[in-house]
């Protein structure tokens, strides 16, 4: 299991290249085509619906992102589909879709949700469906989440695909969580266990000691979210790549 070269080399468009003033609503094919036509990487995001479907999309609720309210959970996928996105024409596409469309032009990250709603143990059916869809998948690829346990059912699902902890400074205010559990995770204790080889951390956090040390043992260290040239540059004189989104970032930086 190994990360492929252009993880390194390509920029990650964040819920891919998004921009709701030009009809690109976050995660939505509009974006993801036009991250392609860039030649960007893609990062996206996969909750689960009703009838354990693999769904491309950020939030747990759909509230912010569509006209409609409530949980994406508690949706089946059909009904999910013709739930049209704020900004755009189209509704909320499934993963075999979204993988349909990459069809490996660039590299895919694909971030699975939290489903646990506790970073615990409650997991499986939104990893299983997310594996069934990258079953051949061809490309430049590599799974992800905040949940280590989620992370280490891909590495039994998936073995073959790379794979990695998103990570953050975890402070107490930012997360709903208790403390005992933000200070355990700020330590990225479960990288080896996971069978990790990157992590995504927190871009103003790249400084902590940990993710130092991480690196020096060989791990390919990425960061959300970059949003300026400005900020780009500072992050990487420690992140390898960058997710970004706002303003165009640089191609061999």
């Amino acid at each position: 299991m190994t990360l492929s070269r252009s993880f390194f080399d390509v920029p990650l468009a964040h819920r891919a290249l998004h921009d709701v003033n030009e009809g690109r609503p976050e995660n939505s094919r509009a974006a993801i085509r036009t991250a392609i036509a860039a030649g960007y990487g893609i990062e996206i995001d996969v909750q689960l619906s009703a009838d354990g479907a693999a769904m491309v999309f950020h939030d747990y609720a759909l509230d912010r992102l569509t006209g409609q309210t409530g949980p994406v959970r508690l949706q089946q996928a059909k009904a999910l589909a013709e739930i049209p996105l704020k900004g755009g024409d189209e509704g909320i596409p499934d993963l075999p879709e979204v993988l349909g469309i990459v069809a490996g032009q660039v590299p895919l990250l694909i971030e699975l949700k939290d489903q646990d709603g506790g970073m615990g143990p409650d997991i499986g059916v939104l990893e299983q469906a997310t594996a069934d869809a990258l079953a051949g998948y061809q490309g430049p690829l590599a799974v992800m989440s905040f949940n280590p346990h989620s992370v280490a059912r891909m590495a039994e699902l998936l073995p073959e695909v790379a794979r990695g902890i998103v990570t953050s400074a975890y402070r107490y205010n930012d997360w709903p969580l208790p403390r005992d559990t933000c200070d355990r995770l700020r330590e990225i204790p479960d990288y080896a266990r996971t069978q990790s080889c990157f992590i995504s951390h927190e871009v103003d956090d790249l400084s902590a000691p940990r993710v130092a040390e991480l690196k020096q043992q060989g791990a390919m260290i990425c960061c959300w979210t970059v949003r300026s040239a400005a900020q780009e540059a500072v992050a990487r004189k420690v992140a390898d790549n960058i997710t970004f989104e706002g303003y165009v970032a640089a191609f061999g930086a």
